[in-house]
């Protein structure tokens, strides 16, 4: 359902500098236990082993996975393989040669909720595989860079949009970002396309969103699963994600979703 931008404006909270701290801190600590996740993709590695490795940094850092429980959600990651996009179960999966593997992390401190995003590849991957994981990581700071006050969501959605088309991708529509803070998932929603520009929210100091692009292949069409909760290309085709929290501030954005530097990963742009 597409939610009109007047009538949500006065329910999206504003956001203060304390408040924007401490998102930066939750965001830091599910960025961190992303990449304790990614930096274990291997040939032969379980999503159960991924999700255990992922919950386990989190409580040790004193926080909660946001996403365990999250309306009946099992696990702490999302882990979506191949033609997966989003919200898959960690199952009993060994993960092969050539796979992709789209990892979805959130972690609640003190209140409030980190969430953030990326995409690998599992050993040696093909081309176009590497093409769509580097076109989506672009496509997300593309997106980024249009966190500014004064644009609208249409203006950042319709470049966003632009881009992957332009390079053979289409963007998934039926799942967005949104904003983030106490919650995990707060006004507004925020769309990577079909919002035309000058539409949409009117972006201002101290807005908090989720940027969160996912590119497919081949059509932008998805199916749920029986499970209720893995949501797969409707092709077949395989599909990418990357996502980053923003404060939208008088400066431009501010992305609070940062590893600590022991924690990037070495292909990290």
């Amino acid at each position: 359902m597409q939610v009109n931008a007047v009538s949500i404006h006065d329910q999206i909270r504003i956001k203060s500098r304390k408040e924007i701290d401490k998102l930066r801190e939750a965001g830091r600590i599910a960025a961190n236990a992303l990449r304790v996740a990614a930096r274990s993709v291997k040939p032969g590695v379980s999503l159960l082993e991924l999700d255990k490795l992922a919950e386990s940094y989190i409580r040790k850092q004193g926080a909660t996975p946001s996403f365990k429980g999250y309306q009946g959600f099992p696990a702490t990651l999302c882990l979506s393989v191949n033609d997966g996009v989003v919200h898959g179960i960690p199952i009993n999966y060994a993960l092969r040669e050539g796979d992709v593997i789209s990892i979805d992390c959130g972690a609640k401190l003190d209140g409030y909720h980190g969430d953030t995003c990326l995409t690998v590849g599992v050993g040696r991957i093909s081309d176009k595989a590497k093409d769509l994981i580097a076109t989506t990581q672009l496509a997300m700071y593309l997106g980024v860079s249009c966190c500014r006050v004064g644009l609208r969501m249409g203006d950042m959605a319709t470049t966003v949009q632009n881009f992957a088309e332009e390079r053979g991708y289409n963007v998934v529509r039926r799942y967005v970002g949104h904003g983030i803070g106490r919650d995990l998932h707060e006004d507004p929603q925020v769309l990577c396309a079909e919002q035309a520009p000058g539409t949409g929210f009117r972006m201002e100091t101290g807005m908090t969103i989720t940027i969160e692009p996912i590119l497919n292949m081949g059509t932008h069409n998805c199916k749920v699963e029986s499970d209720g909760w893995t949501v797969r290309t409707a092709d077949g085709q395989f599909s990418a994600q990357f996502e980053h929290m923003v404060a939208i501030t008088k400066n431009g954005p501010e992305i609070l979703s940062y590893p600590d530097p022991e924690f990037e990963l070495d292909d990290s742009l």
